[in-house]
């Protein structure tokens, strides 16, 4: 990307949300990769509701880092959180949550 293109976004991140890709990121599309489980973002009513049932803080809450593949796919912002659903011998599938910092 070009210095001035640079300053441009720069200048314009104060009112959009922008997300910077190289070429080679989007050559594959993550999501669709056998080894990466499916994942969902939660509303934040989904949110307040998954912190209730389980009597947690945010602080509680496993971490996925804003610079993640997935979670730059999604646009995640910090204090988001995602439901993470995996495949699983024993129970079928298992579901986990992650909050973005």
């Amino acid at each position: 990307m070009t210095p001035s293109a640079r300053k441009v976004i720069v200048a314009m991140a104060a009112q959009y949300r922008l997300e910077e890709f190289s070429e080679a990121d989007l050559l594959v599309n993550i999501t669709h990769h056998t080894l990466v489980p499916r994942h969902e973002v939660l509303s934040p009513e989904e949110k307040k509701a998954l912190l209730e049932k389980y009597r947690l803080k945010e602080t509680q809450l496993p971490r996925i880092q804003m610079a993640d593949p997935v979670a730059r796919y999604y646009g995640l912002q910090r204090g988001q959180v995602v439901k993470i659903i995996r495949p699983s011998e024993t129970s079928g599938r298992y579901a986990s949550y992650r909050i973005c910092f």
